[in-house]
């Protein structure tokens, strides 16, 4: 069975960069099951509600978000009720849900988790509990677990993607990094089974600071901060992604490849 992860979506770009190689992909590579990240699909920041009923006519089974998808309120309502995933780690319960259980095209159950990290993600939107212990309580919590578990960890240090991933080796079948927008070339398969990879890196423009035009960013830096221009890049659009080959017998990946289209 295969699985296809894709990078955080970046503003107009990279949904026509979406648009573009997704349907390719999936017939190319027989891909069975889609999740996507979209937490800077609107501008750089979160994902409204016409963006999302737009990226789901695509041939998508699940979208997480992250930090970003409380800056966008008309999305709130769209969570209660599609396949759009906050993070499942709230401190305090909040619209929406952190996971879905869906079909795969070959009919077998996919969960997909997503959780949010808290190592220099202080301030970014709600207040996170432990990814680790959230994950304990998940798991422990299933009445029927699915053989097939990916996890979406959306977070800024490698360690804490990482110390995820080990610690889920032979519980869940991939853990994928998500929000740092720089593919990692670390992808393996760890002793007990578990796919994973630090971030499956970025779909939109990279001749960019991580998305943002490149002079706006620097001007960024010589203000201190105090310059608040946002502008998003146009140029190297991409998409950037994970490939996972899983046993659906057994939810254990078979194996791991890196994507990167170009257009």
């Amino acid at each position: 069975m295969k699985i296809l992860c894709v990078g955080d979506v970046y503003g107009d770009p990279g949904r026509k960069a979406l648009y573009h190689f997704l349907p390719r992909l999936i017939e190319q590579h027989t891909i069975d099951f889609v999740m996507v990240n979209v937490d800077n699909a609107a501008g750089g920041k979160g994902i409204t509600d016409k963006i999302a009923e737009e990226i789901l006519k695509l041939p998508i089974d699940c979208i997480t978000t992250g930090n970003h998808v409380w800056e966008q309120p008309s999305i709130f309502p769209h969570l209660e009720k599609n396949s759009i995933l906050r993070p499942l780690n709230l401190v305090e319960k909040g619209p929406g849900h952190g996971f879905c259980i869906l079909p795969s095209k070959k009919g077998f159950e996919v969960c997909v988790v997503h959780l949010q990290g808290r190592v220099f993600m202080e301030g970014k939107g709600p207040q996170m509990r432990s990814p680790l212990r959230a994950m304990d309580d998940f798991l422990a919590g299933l009445k029927s677990k699915p053989k097939i578990i990916l996890v979406d960890i959306h977070a800024e240090a490698t360690a804490e993607k990482r110390v995820l991933a080990w610690y889920l080796d032979g519980r869940v079948s991939a853990v994928v990094g998500t929000h740092t927008h720089v593919q990692t070339a670390d992808e393996e398969i760890l002793p007990k089974g578990t796919a994973t990879i630090t971030d499956l890196g970025m779909t939109g423009p990279h001749h960019s600071v991580i998305g943002l035009d490149v002079g706006t960013a620097v001007n960024r830096f010589l203000s201190d901060g105090r310059f608040k221009k946002f502008k998003v890049a146009e140029e190297d659009i991409r998409l950037e992604g994970l490939l996972i080959d899983l046993d659906e017998e057994t939810g254990s990946a078979k194996s791991v490849k890196r994507i990167r289209q170009i257009l």
